[in-house]
């Protein structure tokens, strides 16, 4: 209370009043205790007006159902009233039911109508109640600082008294208060001493502190008359005063002096007068209990500092903040109070744990352990004790109270406890997370509480206080909402922990959850709730699941559905702005949502309505999510047949939403959608209509650019095939013609029926009753009064509209008819006109007086006929089910609804067919994409479609067979699980069974499988045998039942077994090695002329145990040579020779392989098969005496000779015989080769190696000088000094193909002039067997040595230019590849001629060359140079694959360096050359791929300068405008466009052009795309240079090239040059594929196309295949056509060509 004065006087203290300094302090405080109270106000009512707003729009909507029920209930009851006759009892008891539910569903209504309305007058009056409790707070801290303020005045102006008395006695009583000070300077303890309950006399007793002044100095002063006197001197107030602590006190205030006190005392003080009445007993004391009565309430503060501020009207305020030190004793006194006194001890013991909540920083861990234990024992103790006296009827309100109080004191402390706690863990686990695994860390854990635990018993405490019907201790029952808020905010902040959705918070987030929802049921939080989910999603994205699990939890544990449609609506109003934004919490929405749908989804559907304008905001997250919800709600809540009409319409409008958003904007939310569907088709919750379209958009997204759309299309056809409701394993052709004929059945069906129907037949009377009531108004209208005028112009009309009859009965007629046709008035005006014209006629005698009933029955007599069931009237109606028309009507119309049901079915099952093989198409397309995922969801499609036996499935599993070899492990990985799934897992009972099923569904896929495919097969099948399964043994004995024919079995069966042995012989040699004996009496024996397939699938099968495909460290495995095997295959070779069989050939190549590989001495055994083969056919001519002629191939081929017809009669043997010795020679030829090239090669170097190693471990280290000696005599004797063993044994092999294989004593070289022969001479030999294996052993022949090829090339080259036979220029093509392999100096002046081969007039043949070409330019083995433009014209192929396999040649070429950049001239030059003729659409597709890898700068560069100085020499516009669309297709950059205008004189001549001129436009156009301002200004000049040239033609460009004056010496020929040679465009004028016929002015003008080498004109042979002349010249180039060195590409300027 007291406050020391200064005698210290600054400047300013002598400038400022201090009046004015009192009331500056003064009104600045009250601006900032306002402020700061308005504020915190203005925090807790910032969400009212939009809670209220809520609140009546949910009352808006409950009366708008409310009304729409009372519209039913209406319309229900007038049909029950009207009807009520007429209804069956059934029928009334359900609509009555029907009533009943409304009402019911009224009265629900009206009951939430109700608790709205309490809880929004709750809600205001909640907020009304805080603002009287914050005012009463603010008047009481705006008068406490009004005494500080005197205080400072007084204590500043002391000084000064004798100068400016005057003024302080004027002003000094307007700056005194009623309330005391507090003295800052004092300990805590004693300052809250004096800290007391204010009673409303407090705010009218001012109080003055000024400086210690003596009694009598007051008389000195002049005193106010209107100034409150004090104390027992009743004198006003001075000096130091003390306040009385009595609340009742009449006096309050007393001076120092006169109550004898010089210093402030310690503790409580009361005045003397108070003291003998607390001597008496007359006590009031705020703080103690009388009688067992608590007289204050305890109000949850807002803050926990709020509780030691001075309070309110009998409001507890604390009173001692126990010191840390003193804490732990005063918890000593607590806990035996506990243990004493029970729960109810809180009320005297709350100081010591609000001590704990205010010292929490400093005191010790076990402090916040014993005080977390205490209240959580206290809270459990009134659970414990609570129900009882809650059903106490007989309790007080002051027990009531004092219950009230201990609740809220204890679940205050323990949730403010709990969170200090919960912000320590979290502090600690931040400091603690670097260390962790550490020593330190695991220290810091340990001294840590362990908080996981003990925070689900506190929850749990809680939760069993907070379920109890504690509401009755609150007056009316209205819980305050700062309790509810101090436990939800507690549960909120523990729901902020980030570790709260991990598995191990389980029970610690179920514990929250489940008491957040008693808060939101028990206690009104449901619109705070769901405001606090939105707010949490917001800010924290991990808890969406957590909120999702809440809100679940509280809509189906604790019936609070509404809380759902809350969050919704609060999602559904966010506006696409806000979500944009960052930090907006759209993807935890999203989440929220996604999770809720998975757990209560049937509880979104009324309010999901909310949540489509999502769907066409800019979120990509929430338009999944909205998707995602649909999709929930689609299969687990509508889906089924028994919807009602709603709940299908509900269906079909969510089912066209989702398939809006396969075509997403977004990639992300079309991937989404198609999981969505997958699910949904999963589930069989798709209707059956649906199938056909949604699969047609599905295989549409097949083409998506995103991987991920790609993905989940597949993913959603493989669902489609597994839960379609149709038959896959037909397909759309085989369903073709069932429908068609049950179709044809339904159309007669339908005309049978037709023509059987009966005539429906309405009577008079039945239409007269139905036009009585319209025909009557008219009457009426009709004779209503009118004027003479009208009624005459009516009288015309009338007689316009149609004259009567010509008597009575005719107009009655007129009148019927017009009635008939719905012509009231006519008819009307008629019958009225006919009563004057025939007055005395029987039908119009009724009309003596004109009323509407006179003519209503006259009208009724002419209609209907004086019968009314005489006249009728027949109209033929629509066919319709006829109740009487007896049993066969009705059973013909069940035979129609059932066919037509019937052609439905077909129909949509032949479209799902069609579907399916569209995708199965497609999808096995993508097998050989780049993207490893899309390849394995479309390996495991195939699985998909070949495990549900969908036609063409086996396409696919087949294709994706050859990824069996590719380098990415996965998609290697996933094509054998693939494979080991479909075929190598079967299902049987027992091993044999699962054997058999195995071995069946191999061979299945072996039939007709080409040669790769088994291949790629015998790894798969290889790693099973090498796997050790159980089912190997019982596999190979079933797969030598079926090959021996032990069961019956086919014969592509019985290949396919031998096949699969041999795929096992390469795990396991001895599977094929044990029964060689077997497989040669089988295959190979007697009977082998009769299935020569067979023969030769065992041939592959036994190579399988060669060293060729298991490499031996020792000698190689051979068998000896009088082996059966080699005896019945070189009998089945020699008797197939004279046979005419088209497998011996295949038969032959594999035995001969397998000669060579399994043999001792292969080459005597084939020695001696040629001379047997030989002699076979020498006595066939000899025997048969067959002639040959060389006049009509066809004859020859048919066999049918004319003796007589031939010019001489000679010997002759079968042509195809001839064709197969051939073939056979061809073929020993080339495995020689390779024998002795690999395996005497690699024999010799095995012996080396033997030797070499042998002879070191026979001698030692001291007889290496020795042994160097000795290998350098060997090396002199044998002459290989010098050389390395490697490079003498590659010599000795190459010597020995050179001279011995073609040495004259050889059988092989006996066969090449009879090969030379055959080949150069086609008029002779004719025969297309013969020249095609003349021609491929020729080949074969020349791999022997170089001599030989050297000197045959030109021959086989003729026979690649010149033979009409495709087959043989492919042959030849492959064949010249390999030789350029490997002679590739021979082969290389030839390379130009192989090129020729890609403008081929057959597919086939450009297919192969592009194929070899492609192989040897990639390795290298050719150079590439200008000839490869042939590559670039089949990228527009009419072919589509050899289109791909040359756009695969240029994507390679890509990888390699510069290579398509240096071609780019040549290719342009030699495509825009105008003997080709190729036309602009075409020349401008080529080059736009080719430009596409021109990708950098230099690059553009040097071609943009390249391009240009083509212009110079490119004489013709199309040229020009190639060149100009060549530069525009470049990707230009700043760079280029400074050589363009650098070369601007090259081209400047040609802008004339449009052609040339647009191009160029076109590059300004890119350039100014996003250009810098200093580029952007020089293309604006470039374009207009370009264009003022363009428009002004060459008047100021002056050009060197446009002299007209030809230049000195010029002749002819340079005048045929000036001429502008025209393409020639059409096709089939060329002579070659892409190659027009060569002009005069082509040949002159060689100015743009590379030059060649010009070559000697001479006459080449013309080659004619006949027989007419008698003496044949070789078909063989000229020696002077053989190219002999490489010629280079050289340019010449158009000065030099001029010059020349």
């Amino acid at each position: 209370m007291t406050r020391a004065m200064t005698d210290q006087k600054t400047t300013e203290e002598q400038l400022v009043p201090p009046i004015f300094s009192a009331e500056v302090m003064l009104f600045t405080f009250s601006k900032m205790a306002a402020g700061m109270y308005l504020e915190h106000y203005l925090d807790s009512i910032e969400n009212l007006p939009f809670e209220l707003q809520r609140n009546f729009n949910l009352m808006r909507d409950l009366d708008q159902r409310t009304e729409d029920l009372k519209g039913q209930i209406d319309s229900l009851a007038k049909e029950y009233t009207s009807n009520a006759r007429t209804l069956s009892s059934e029928q009334k008891l359900t609509i009555l039911r029907q009533i009943q539910q409304s009402y019911s569903k009224s009265k629900e209504f009206g009951d939430d109508k109700v608790q709205l309305a309490m809880q929004t007058y709750e809600m205001v009056d909640k907020h009304i109640r805080r603002l009287d409790t914050d005012l009463a707070r603010f008047e009481a801290d705006l008068k406490e600082k009004q005494i500080e303020s005197t205080d400072y005045d007084s204590t500043s102006s002391k000084g000064k008294r004798s100068e400016s008395r005057g003024l302080k006695e004027k002003k000094v009583a307007k700056t005194r208060s009623k309330v005391k000070s507090s003295d800052e300077d004092c300990s805590p303890k004693t300052a809250q001493k004096k800290v007391k309950l204010l009673q409303p006399g407090e705010f009218t007793a001012p109080a003055a502190t000024f400086g210690n002044v003596h009694p009598s100095d007051v008389l000195d002063m002049p005193v106010d008359p209107n100034e409150p006197t004090y104390c027992l001197c009743h004198q006003v107030s001075y000096g130091e005063m003390i306040g009385c602590d009595n609340t009742d006190c009449s006096i309050e205030w007393f001076h120092f002096a006169c109550v004898g006190l010089m210093t402030k005392p310690r503790g409580k003080w009361y005045c003397p007068r108070c003291s003998q009445d607390r001597k008496r007993n007359v006590v009031i004391c705020a703080w103690r209990f009388t009688n067992n009565t608590v007289m204050w309430d305890f109000f949850v503060p807002v803050c926990v500092g709020d509780l030691v501020k001075t309070g309110g009207i009998n409001q507890y305020v604390v009173q001692d903040v126990v010191s840390p030190k003193h804490i732990p004793q005063h918890l000593n006194r607590f806990k035996a109070a506990l243990r004493s006194q029970g729960p109810g001890c809180i009320l005297e013991h709350f100081d010591t744990c609000y001590s704990v909540l205010k010292h929490c920083h400093t005191v010790d861990l076990n402090v916040k352990e014993d005080t977390l234990e205490l209240l959580v024992q206290v809270v459990s103790g009134l659970s414990v004790s609570l129900p009882v006296l809650l059903l106490n009827s007989s309790l007080s309100a002051p027990e009531r109270k004092e219950q009230l109080n201990a609740v809220k004191m204890s679940v205050f402390l323990l949730c403010k406890l709990t969170e200090t706690l919960e912000s320590d863990s979290y502090r600690q686990s931040i400091v603690t997370a670097p260390s962790k695994g550490s020593k330190k860390g695991k220290a810091a854990g340990d001294g840590l509480l362990q908080w996981d635990s003990e925070r689900e018993t506190v929850l749990q405490a809680l939760t069993q206080l907070l379920q109890l019907d504690i509401r009755s201790l609150w007056s009316l029952s209205l819980v305050e909402e700062e309790f509810i808020s101090c436990v939800t905010c507690c549960c909120y902040k523990l729901l902020e922990n980030p570790t709260i959705n991990h598995v191990k918070s389980k029970s610690t987030r179920d514990a929250i959850i489940h008491l957040l929802g008693v808060q939101v049921k028990k206690y009104n939080h449901l619109l705070g709730a769901s405001v606090k989910v939105i707010q949490l999603l917001q800010h924290f994205e991990q808890l969406s699941s957590v909120c999702a699990q809440a809100v679940a939890v509280w809509s189906t544990e604790y019936g609070i559905k509404a809380i759902v449609g809350e969050v919704m609506r609060e999602i559904g109003q966010k506006s696409s702005e806000e979500l944009v934004r960052e930090g907006s919490g759209v993807k935890a929405f999203s989440s929220f949502l996604s999770e809720l749908a998975t757990q209560v989804p049937d509880t979104m559907i009324p309010n999901i309505s909310v949540l489509l304008t999502h769907l066409e905001g800019e979120s990509p997250s929430l338009r999944v999510a909205v998707c995602e919800v649909l999709g929930e709600v689609l299969v687990r809540v509508l889906s089924g047949d028994g919807l009602d009409e709603s709940g299908r319409a509900d269906r079909d409008r969510f089912l066209d939403t989702l398939q809006e958003h396969i075509h997403d904007i977004h990639s992300h939310v079309r991937t989404r959608v198609l999981q969505v569907y997958t699910r949904i088709v999963n589930s069989k919750a798709l209707p059956l209509n649906r199938y056909s379209e949604l699969m047609g958009l599905t295989v549409g997204r097949l083409m998506d650019k995103s991987i991920n759309v790609v993905k989940s299309a597949i993913q959603l056809l493989a669902a489609f095939i597994a839960h379609n409701p149709y038959s896959c394993k037909l397909s759309s052709a085989d369903l073709k013609t069932p429908l068609e004929k049950e179709t044809t059945k339904l159309r007669e069906l339908r005309e049978k029926l037709q023509e059987n129907a009966p005539v429906a037949v309405i009577k008079a009377s039945e239409l007269w009753a139905a036009m009585e009531p319209e025909l009557l108004l008219t009457v009426r209208a009709e004779l209503k009064p009118t004027s003479d005028g009208e009624r005459e112009r009516l009288e015309e009309v009338e007689v316009e509209a149609g004259e009567e009859g010509e008597d009575d009965r005719a107009t009655a007629l007129q009148i019927a008819q017009f009635l008939r046709v719905n012509k009231y008035r006519n008819a009307v005006r008629l019958c009225v006109r006919a009563s004057s014209l025939y007055p005395d006629s029987e039908m119009f005698s009724s009309l003596t007086s004109l009323t509407p009933e006179n003519v209503m029955d006259t009208l009724a007599l002419l209609f209907k006929g004086p019968d009314q069931d005489t006249s009728e009237i027949q109209e033929d109606l629509p066919l319709t089910p006829q109740k009487e028309g007896g049993g066969k009507e009705g059973v013909e119309d069940g035979e129609l609804k059932k066919q037509e049901m019937l052609v439905q079915y077909l129909r949509d099952t032949e479209s799902f067919a069609l579907q399916v093989e569209k995708a199965i198409a497609v999808i096995n397309a993508m097998l050989y994409l780049k993207t490893t995922s899309v390849v394995q969801e479309a390996v495991q499609f195939c699985v998909t479609v070949c495990e549900f036996s969908v036609a063409n499935s086996l396409t696919g599993v087949r294709k994706m067979l050859p990824l069996v070899w590719s380098t990415d492990a996965t998609i290697k990985d996933a094509v054998v699980q693939a494979y080991r799934r479909l075929y190598l897992n079967p299902q049987g009972d027992t091993i044999r069974a699962k054997a058999q099923t195995l071995v069946d569904s191999l061979s299945e896929l072996m039939v007709d499988a080409s040669l790769g495919t088994i291949q790629c097969l015998e790894e798969i099948v290889q790693e099973f045998f090498g796997g050790g399964s159980s089912l190997q043994s019982t596999v190979v004995q079933v797969l030598w039942e079926r090959f021996t024919g032990k069961r019956e079995t086919s014969s592509l069966h019985r290949r396919a077994a031998v096949l699969l042995l041999g795929m096992a012989a390469r795990a396991e040699r001895e599977v094929v090695l044990s029964n060689l004996d077997t497989l040669c009496s089988v295959a190979l024996g007697e009977k082998v002329t009769e299935d020569f397939l067979l023969a030769r699938d065992s041939v592959i099968a036994i190579c399988n145990i060669t060293d060729h495909v298991k490499q031996a460290k020792g000698a190689p495995f051979r068998l000896p040579q009088d082996h059966q095997l080699f005896t019945c295959l070189t009998q089945a070779i020699a008797e197939g020779v004279v046979m005419d069989d088209p497998h011996w050939q295949s038969f032959m190549e594999q035995a001969v392989r397998l000669l060579y590989f399994l043999a001792e001495s292969p080459d005597q055994l084939c020695s001696t098969l040629l001379q047997r083969c030989s002699r076979l056919l020498l006595d066939q001519i000899t025997e048969g005496g067959e002639m040959l002629t060389n006049k009509d191939v066809n004859q020859t081929q048919t066999g049918s000779q004319d003796p007589e017809v031939l010019g001489e009669h000679v010997p002759a043997v079968s042509c195809l015989s001839l064709a197969q010795l051939l073939s056979l020679c061809g073929c020993v030829a080339f495995w020689q080769v390779s024998h002795l090239e690999r395996s005497v090669s690699s024999e010799l170097r095995r012996r080396r190696g033997e030797t070499e190693e042998q002879a070191e471990k026979a001698k030692g280290p001291s007889s290496k000088a020795k042994q160097t000696a000795n290998d350098s005599s060997v090396e002199e004797e044998l002459g290989l000094m010098g050389a390395s063993a490697e490079d003498t044994e590659a010599e000795l092999i190459r010597r020995i193909c050179e001279t011995e294989l073609m040495a004259e004593e050889n059988l092989l070289c006996s066969f090449l002039p009879l090969l030379v022969k055959v080949c150069s001479s086609p008029g002779h030999y004719s025969h297309p067997h013969l020249t095609t294996a003349a021609c491929l052993a020729l080949s074969q022949f020349m791999m022997i040595s170089p001599t030989v090829c050297e000197e045959h090339i030109r021959l086989l080259f003729t026979v690649l230019e010149r033979s009409p036979l495709p087959v043989v220029r492919a042959n030849s093509i492959i064949a010249l590849g390999d030789l350029t392999v490997r002679f590739p100096n021979i082969l290389e002046p030839w390379t130009q001629n192989l090129y020729t081969r890609l403008s081929d007039d057959i597919p086939s043949v450009r297919q192969t060359a592009v194929t070899v070409l492609t192989q040897l330019v990639l390795k290298d083995v050719l150079k590439v140079k200008g000839h490869v433009s042939e590559v670039a014209v089949l990228l527009i192929d009419p072919q589509t694959h050899i289109a791909n396999l040359a756009l695969n040649f240029f994507n390679e070429l890509a990888t390699k360096d510069n290579a398509i950049y240096n071609l780019l001239p040549d290719i342009i030059s030699r495509l825009s050359d105008p003997e080709r003729g190729m036309n602009e659409e075409e020349f401008h597709t080529i080059m736009k791929q080719l430009f596409s890898y021109i990708t950098k700068e230099r690059q553009t560069e040097s071609l943009v300068e390249k391009l240009c100085q083509r212009f110079r020499t490119a004489k013709t516009e199309r040229q020009w405008c190639d060149l100009a669309v060549s530069l525009s297709l470049l990707s230009m950059c700043e760079r280029g466009l400074k050589r363009l205008q650098e070369c601007w004189e090259c081209y400047s001549d040609k802008l004339t052009e449009t052609g040339v001129y647009q191009p160029l436009l076109s590059i300004t156009a890119k350039l100014r795309r996003g250009a810098k301002p200093q580029l952007k200004a020089q293309v604006e000049e470039f374009e207009k240079r370009l264009t003022a040239v363009h428009t002004r033609g060459l008047e100021n460009v002056e050009s060197p090239e446009m002299d007209q004056n030809p230049p000195v010496g010029t002749g002819p020929s340079q005048n045929i040059q000036t001429q502008t040679p025209l393409p020639n465009k059409a096709r089939g004028t060329r002579t070659k594929r892409g190659q027009a016929k060569p002009s005069v002015s082509s040949q002159l003008d060689d100015s743009f196309v590379t030059p060649k080498p010009t070559r000697k004109s001479s006459r080449k042979a013309v080659v004619t295949f006949s027989s007419d002349e008698e003496e044949e010249e070789d078909a063989v180039m000229a020696e002077s056509e053989t190219p002999k060195v490489t010629t280079p590409i050289s340019r010449t300027s158009r000065r030099a060509r001029l010059r020349h």
